[in-house]
């Protein structure tokens, strides 16, 4: 049976990542967890922007704070509305330890600052990958009845799966790559200044224990963080119309260089951060 659950108030990360931790621990006598995504939803209506908190946002990812919306800031919006669909002990898996997959976001318009958003999520597609298990988190924001922005965010949760263990491609050969737009040093404390403002505490990501516990030899950084950073290249250049598309490549190991390239193309932008030794991508993205 379908479920909705309605919110007076966006939820506490804080507690959040609690019952995330919490939800890693075996307790005895709990049943096993679901092999299927609860049908399950989370409505928030006429939630108000702090432009304190943006301001904090942009501050940490390099872009502009001004009466508009930057196209990734309803991302850490509805960040929490996801974080408890996936906490809750009847999902598939824990929430701590899943990493970003994939991005898309469709922006219908600008959303002005002093707008009233309604927000509303739900987790659907569980499918198996040889890596793990994917789901996909639908967010839908509205002003009134307007739909102004829709997101499909990709997690990969690393586990054993009917696909694991199968003969792995051939690894591409290292490539040395083109000369970039511009370089940029990702380190902790950028990351951890975006751990706070995006509300994104997972270990992974801010704590060398935490990563290593998740097999990562150091943290990494958010994807959207990388995401919304790359945008600042091209800023101004958005149109009010836009979808983003994102896939993430290899984690950015803290601390790193990369190498940023921004080539307009027909109908927008193609995006990418690599390695600047060897080539490989970490994220690939197009604006249209």
């Amino acid at each position: 049976m379908s479920q909705t659950i309605k919110l007076t108030e966006a939820p506490k990360n804080t507690s959040l990542f609690v019952k995330a931790a919490l939800g890693a621990v075996p307790v005895p006598g709990l049943s096993a967890r679901k092999s299927t995504v609860p049908d399950r939803t989370v409505r928030l209506e006429g939630f108000k922007v702090d432009p304190d908190h943006l301001a904090a946002y942009c501050r940490a990812t390099g872009l502009r704070f001004n009466d508009s919306l930057p196209l990734t800031y309803p991302f850490v919006l509805s960040f929490p509305l996801a974080m408890q669909l996936v906490v809750a002990r009847d999902f598939p898996f824990v929430a701590v330890g899943a990493v970003h997959a994939e991005n898309v976001i469709e922006r219908t318009r600008e959303i002005s600052v002093a707008e009233p958003l309604d927000f509303e999520t739900h987790i659907e597609n569980l499918r198996e990958h040889p890596k793990g298990l994917l789901v996909d988190a639908v967010t839908e924001i509205s002003v009134g009845r307007e739909l102004v922005w829709r997101q499909v965010t990709t997690f990969l949760h690393q586990q054993r799966t009917s696909l694991s263990g199968g003969p792995k491609p051939e690894p591409k050969p290292d490539e040395v790559p083109p000369a970039p737009f511009r370089t940029i040093r990702v380190d902790q404390k950028t990351i951890s200044r975006y751990a706070a403002a995006s509300g994104d505490h997972n270990p992974i990501h801010t704590s060398a224990l935490g990563a290593k516990a998740f097999g990562f030899p150091k943290p990494i950084a958010h994807g959207m963080w990388s995401a919304a950073n790359i945008l600042g290249n091209i800023e101004g250049r958005i149109p009010e119309k836009a979808t983003y598309a994102v896939k993430f490549g290899k984690p950015i190991f803290l601390p790193s260089t990369v190498n940023v390239y921004t080539d307009q193309v027909a109908g927008g932008w193609d995006l990418a951060l690599k390695n600047p030794k060897k080539g490989f991508p970490h994220l690939t993205a197009t604006v249209r």
